[in-house]
């Protein structure tokens, strides 16, 4: 669901991830024309780090809890 609000709505996205400093400047860049594609492209590389970065906590949780 958030990678369809990044390609729409790209300044949503920073806000769901929990970045609304970057929302507010995501949507000052979308508000022209020329910036909405460099919007869009940011905002999917964000979401990809998010979950990236979602993914190893959710490693280094797990082998914390293993006694690693």
């Amino acid at each position: 669901m958030r990678l369809v609000i990044s390609l729409f709505i790209p300044w949503l996205t920073f806000f769901t991830i929990g970045r609304p400093i970057a929302g507010v400047i995501c949507l000052a860049l979308q508000l022209t024309l020329i910036g909405w594609l460099p919007a869009t492209i940011w905002s999917v590389y964000a979401l990809s780090q998010y979950k990236t970065d979602q993914k190893i906590a959710k490693a280094m949780a797990a082998q914390s809890n293993q006694g690693i």
